[in-house]
């Protein structure tokens, strides 16, 4: 019984936002209690068995120089690498691993064991305690209280989950896990408003009915470069192929005669799903002159019997989904361990929170992951860490942690999320930075490792390691633009010979002992760095003209409607939610530049 215990951070869920949280506030030095309904779930990967893609890559990597668990995990679990994007620009380069789903959760186990500042607690929390405006106690179901100063609510898709198959319907968390019914409804009790979003997943196959003789082969890379800094860069995946297969006319027709048992499009899902990951039916529907769409059958750990088809997210009968597979060659026999299903969850629309991800409504109050309104293991992690960070950060009456939307994709996902109406899971993609050419992946500690040590997230040795990387890097890079080279009869500096697209630092023509006494890595961001130093200037150029606007504070309490020549609708999303910088407020719907040019000269006058 751990009645009347007191904890500084108590995290509701073990999900990644919940891991994350709880190793950000115990870092930066608070006591830490992870509430989870089942020990056994903690760092479970419940849908893909993959890390990372297209923009999701550079949040692990962002995790990861933050102090953050993630991308080090997946180090340690992967099947196999791949890097995205490889035929465009450096800067939107993007890692994605396949996962061991028995492993990942497992190293995640054992690591929050080691940590003296983490409490494990069996439970579900449905409700807590308000004084003066500020938590002051999480209530479990069991009628246990805990005292704490902070409350992060990371509960993933179980507040009043429910899951579809066809016709069938049941209250779930995810499969084979009970929902959590009450925290949510004591949240909107208080104040909050919440509404519905859905997301699906695919059947997982069983590998010996498969014939992969006739599917295509799918894999990795043999040299990857890891996602975190901590793992050696000589590190091998086991590169554990995945396969491809596609669907066909056969298969469409097949959905598209059964869409009435299909729950999106018998009405009874209304919630929006994740636009950009449609279920198999919404794509037959949405792309009818598309005769085929690419499966992959990717295994779910090192040797696994079940096989997770990406690209086949179905809330279609279990008969219905085995039929329209046979019609693929490599699919005529197959057999599913579990149908794949949609699941409806309550979220809270994310303009009830602060940049530092604390309610607006009640102190201490912190909610991350998918019950913001996101879709991802990283968007997850990521607020997760942000949210633990502050709250910890806060107890101790220290600065806050926010990152800007020039500084990591972190700042661009949260930025996002208060900003913007939230009517799908929000995903993150590389298109969604306009500063994408400086927040690459492969300059992540020198964006972020400084900021991770001063909140305490990043500790003292790896501090210092970085420090030596960084110097290292500065030393090449300021040989290459002192020494010369010769081309085409004319003198230049190395840097220059470098900025041509075509050339490289390891060039033989211009490679000295001193140049190859570097690492592949410090050689690789000293050439990128080169190479893109027009564009960043450019880029550091309009980040210094925003700044001005991007950082002006607004007063919760400001009058919008007290200021003539703003619109209704500007008023009304003005105070609906309510920014706390001139920055945020620029970039709401239904608020132009003249607003805001006239928000700023009546904030000028007020000071």
């Amino acid at each position: 019984m751990v009645n009347n215990s007191i904890f500084d951070v108590v995290v509701v869920g073990a999900g990644h936002a919940g891991i994350e949280a709880a190793l950000a506030s115990s870092r930066a030095g608070s006591s830490t209690a992870i509430i989870t309904m089942d020990r056994l779930a903690v760092g479970r990967l419940s849908c893909n068995p993959a890390i990372g893609g297209l923009g999701k890559g550079h949040l692990v990597k962002e995790i990861d120089a933050l102090g953050g668990i993630m991308g080090l995990a997946a180090d340690k679990s992967s099947l196999q690498f791949k890097t995205l994007n490889k035929s465009k620009g450096r800067a939107v380069w993007s890692t994605r691993a396949q996962i061991d789903k028995k492993t990942y959760p497992l190293f995640i186990q054992k690591h929050l064991s080691q940590c003296k500042n983490i409490t494990i607690i069996e439970g579900e929390v449905v409700d807590f305690s308000v004084d003066n405006n500020a938590v002051s106690s999480a209530i479990l179901k069991d009628g246990t209280k805990l005292k704490t100063k902070a409350l992060i609510v990371s509960s993933g898709t179980f507040l009043n989950g429910k899951i579809h198959i066809g016709g069938s319907s049941y209250a779930a968390g995810r499969y084979g896990e009970l929902p959590a019914n009450y925290l949510g409804q004591n949240l909107v009790k208080k104040g909050f408003i919440s509404s519905r979003l859905k997301t699906g997943t695919p059947p997982r196959l069983r590998s010996s009915s498969i014939n992969w003789n006739v599917a295509v082969l799918a894999p990795g890379e043999d040299n990857p470069a890891p996602f975190s800094y901590k793992t050696p860069s000589n590190f091998k995946a086991k590169n554990i192929p995945c396969h491809i297969v596609d669907t066909n006319k056969a298969v469409h027709e097949i959905l598209a005669d059964n869409l009435t048992q299909s729950p999106m499009f018998s009405g009874k899902i209304s919630a929006a799903g994740p636009r950009y990951c449609p279920s198999i039916e919404d794509k037959i529907v949405r792309f009818k002159n598309r005769h085929k769409h690419q499966l992959f059958l990717e295994p779910e750990w090192f040797g696994s019997e079940q096989i997770y088809l990406n690209g086949f997210s179905t809330s279609m009968p279990e008969e219905v989904q085995i039929k329209a597979l046979k019609q693929i060659s490599a699919l005529k026999n197959v057999e599913l361990i579990r149908p794949g299903y949609a699941i409806e969850y309550d979220y809270f629309p994310t303009y009830q929170l602060r940049s530092t991800l604390e309610s607006k409504n009640i102190n201490g109050l912190y909610f991350a992951g998918q019950l913001n309104g996101t879709s991802g293991y990283e968007e997850a992690a990521a607020q997760g860490l942000i949210a633990g960070a502050n709250a910890s950060l806060k107890i101790q009456n220290k600065e806050p942690l926010t990152l800007r939307r020039d500084q990591a994709y972190i700042g661009v996902l949260i930025d996002d999320l208060i900003t913007k109406e939230i009517d799908e899971p929000y995903r993150m993609f590389t298109s969604s930075a306009e500063f994408r050419l400086s927040l690459r992946n492969d300059n992540v500690q020198f964006r972020l490792s400084e900021i991770g040590f001063d909140a305490g997230l990043v500790d003292k040795k790896d501090f210092l390691a970085f420090t030596k990387y960084r110097d290292a890097v500065n030393k090449l890079m300021s040989y290459c633009y002192n020494e010369k080279t010769k081309l085409d009869g004319k003198s230049i500096t190395l840097s220059e010979y470098i900025k041509r697209p075509e050339n490289s630092i390891n060039d033989n023509h211009i490679s000295t002992r001193f140049i190859s006494s570097f690492s592949e890595k410090e050689m690789f961001i000293a050439e990128t760095n080169i190479k893109y130093e027009g564009y960043i200037n450019i880029e550091l150029s309009r980040i210094k003209k925003i700044k001005r606007i991007e950082d002006s504070p607004i007063s919760p309490l400001f009058d919008y409607s007290k200021i003539k020549n703003l619109s209704s609708e500007c008023v009304q999303k003005l105070k609906k939610i309510k920014p706390e910088t001139l920055g945020q407020a620029s970039r709401l719907a239904g608020v132009r530049p003249s607003d805001i040019a006239i928000i700023a000269m009546h904030i000028k006058s007020s000071l």
